[in-house]
């Protein structure tokens, strides 16, 4: 602080007066004023954090620029998604209807049914479920009550008695049968 005794002596204060008030200067200035060094250490933070500030806005405002652009990709991608959300969805359907066809298919051809085509549409497809081991719940009662529904449309089984067969050869005539062809 020699500028501030400088400055008492030129006032007309005594020397040991200037020291005393130089001193108690000391003590009281770092309560009231920042030293120089510090003030310059704390106006280029300030600086250089206005400078960062303004850079930082201008990476916004490009940011801001590019969003526009993104939202537009974002509506893309939302796009695509659903578009392979449907696709995915349809396969499932797709397979589901093929799993379904065929365990229906082999079912009426087991059964020997004659009109294969008219009877896939009878069976309700939306009460038939797959499960995990392949298997068609509500395949078999739908079957039962189609087939107890539409008899006419499956192969009967030929019931009867047997005939009686009397072990004659064939050349024998059946004695009954021998006044008819005379």
């Amino acid at each position: 602080m020699d500028w501030l005794k400088e400055l008492l002596k030129n006032a007309g204060i005594e020397d040991i007066k200037v020291d005393e008030i130089v001193a108690n200067a000391n003590k009281e200035v770092p309560k009231y004023l920042i030293p120089k060094d510090k003030y310059n250490e704390v106006s280029e933070a300030k600086k250089q954090l206005e400078s960062d500030i303004k850079e930082r806005d201008k990476q916004l405002k490009n940011l801001g620029d590019k969003v526009k652009g993104n939202e537009e990709l974002e509506k893309q991608i939302k796009d695509l998604q659903e578009t392979n959300k449907k696709a995915a969805g349809d396969y499932e359907t797709k397979i589901k209807n093929i799993t379904l066809d065929n365990a229906i298919k082999l079912k009426l051809k087991d059964s020997k049914a004659k009109y294969e085509d008219i009877l896939m549409g009878k069976f309700d497809r939306e009460k038939l479920n797959i499960k995990e081991d392949g298997t068609i719940e509500g395949l078999d009662e739908q079957f039962n009550s189609i087939k107890e529904g539409y008899k006419d449309l499956f192969e009967q089984p030929i019931t009867g008695n047997t005939p009686n067969n009397n072990g004659g050869s064939k050349g024998e005539v059946d004695p009954f049968l021998a006044g008819f062809n005379s």
